[in-house]
């Protein structure tokens, strides 16, 4: 006899619309994402290696490269901290004015960055609200270590000061991505229950390691999301920060703002090169972060 053979059928998905679906996925982010950057990378193709190498190594180049990349990880890990502080207050917390203050978080999502940028000028400019007051401190603050650690030249590498210079990179970087870290976290916190800290403190823990080894840990993947998410927003950012960083080439002059010069000057090779390094680098790093996420989650787990 001969044996039956099974004849396999499809499986049917409980939710319907999956081909069409995917279909659509793929268009769509062709359409937004691999089209858009796949051009960027043709039109930087026009160069020669050698030409490529020299626009992309220039010593202009170079140091906007330090300058975006440094103090976008500067803001992000700033964002980091005092975002998580935040976070705990708004959800730990009631306090009169906390829905304002919880609202206000939103503030850089919704406000144009221009107008981001023209505002922190108005408070942190030698003039301005402020300034008046910090910046001449500012100023003291850093020839007192230039006096105290002479091999370092800190007005070069901090500014004089607060607004034309570079510290007004960091603090309008430090603005657009507060709220990524603060709405990464909150949700986490509000389904972390506050019996297990009681938990921990009826075992004999104090504050410290109650932090440390049950809270932080549970709030490790999300943190560093809000990390991720706040530095890609600041590497990225320009409308804020023209108006407040002097654009001083060689100094504060960020690579977003050196890429529409070049733009300006028609050089769109030269502009795509620099904008390329900085796809990839960008990509890089945000490849490492998200290893060091999952990381984190499976050491979580076990």
């Amino acid at each position: 006899m001969s044996p039956t053979l099974a004849v396999s059928r499809p499986r049917r998905r409980i939710l319907p619309g999956f081909g069409l679906s995917l279909g659509f996925t793929l268009v769509y982010l062709s359409l937004i994402v691999l089209i858009p950057l796949s051009a960027a990378f043709l039109r930087a193709g026009g160069l020669s290696l050698a030409d490529f190498w020299a626009t992309v190594t220039a010593p202009r180049v170079l140091v906007s490269y330090r300058l975006s990349f440094g103090v976008s990880l500067l803001a992000a890990l700033v964002n980091a901290g005092f975002g998580l502080i935040l976070a705990w207050v708004l959800v730990r917390y009631r306090f009169p004015g906390r829905r304002i203050v919880d609202a206000l978080v939103d503030l850089p999502f919704a406000l144009p960055t221009a107008v981001a940028g023209i505002a922190l000028t108005a408070i942190y400019a030698p003039n301005g609200w402020l300034g008046r007051w910090l910046d001449p401190l500012w100023g003291a603050g850093v020839r007192r270590l230039a006096e105290w650690v002479p091999v370092v030249d800190w007005a070069g590498l901090l500014g004089t000061k607060l607004a034309f210079d570079r510290p007004g990179v960091f603090l309008a970087l430090t603005f657009v991505g507060l709220p990524f870290v603060v709405r990464t976290l909150q949700p986490v916190l509000e389904e972390l229950e506050p019996e297990l800290e009681e938990a921990a403190a009826t075992l004999g823990a104090n504050r410290w390691q109650t932090m440390t080894r049950v809270v932080f840990p549970e709030l490790r993947p999300a943190l560093i999301t809000g990390f991720t998410l706040a530095f890609a927003r600041a590497l990225g950012e320009y409308g804020s920060v023209v108006f407040i960083a002097g654009n001083q080439p060689m100094h504060s002059e960020i690579t977003p703002l050196l890429i529409i010069n070049k733009l300006e000057q028609y050089d769109y090779r030269g502009a795509t090169a620099i904008a390329v390094v900085m796809l990839v680098a960008s990509f890089v790093l945000l490849l490492l972060i998200n290893l060091l996420q999952r990381w984190s989650r499976r050491y979580h787990r076990v």
